[in-house]
């Protein structure tokens, strides 16, 4: 295959991708790379793709936090971090973490919370805390926001 039609299939390759969900720059690229596609053309063809609106960054970080709140049960702080390791810039990933709302945001890690308490074997009320602190910070949660919410459980 010539370096001309290794051009031509990975754009339409990339373009169908991009049909059928939303992908990143960094998530073409690397999949550029695995194809082969040299890192003149990789540049050309995500230039391409952004100028036929094929990739757009803002509305793949929205898609990215509503699916991994809704779905994935995820925090800000781990979306924020999964967002930064595909190389988004913090201008996006704000205001797509700001999407949540942020009543309804803590409203949803309540009823979390409480869902796992009853999975949860403690010895006493302060190991259950413990417990559904560390729960929460796994999950992604801002340590302030789970402070709050485990300080409103009885003692």
């Amino acid at each position: 295959m010539s370096e001309n039609e290794l051009f031509k299939a990975s754009l339409n390759k990339s373009m169908a991708q991009c049909s059928r969900k939303e992908l990143c720059r960094d998530d073409i690229r690397k999949k550029l790379m695995l194809w082969g596609v040299g890192n003149d053309d990789v540049e050309k063809i995500i230039a391409i793709l952004i100028k036929e609106n094929f990739i757009n960054e803002a509305r793949y970080a929205t898609a990215f936090v509503r699916d991994k709140f809704k779905y994935n049960k995820w925090g800000k702080v781990k979306i924020a971090a999964h967002l930064k390791s595909k190389k988004l810039p913090s201008e996006i990933i704000g205001p797509a973490l700001n999407s949540i709302d942020h009543e309804y945001y803590v409203n949803f890690l309540r009823g979390l919370l409480q869902g796992h308490t009853r999975a949860i074997k403690a010895k006493n009320q302060l190991d259950l805390k413990a417990k559904l602190l560390r729960f929460g910070l796994s999950k992604g949660f801002e340590s302030s926001l789970l402070y709050d919410i485990l300080g409103d459980i009885g003692d």
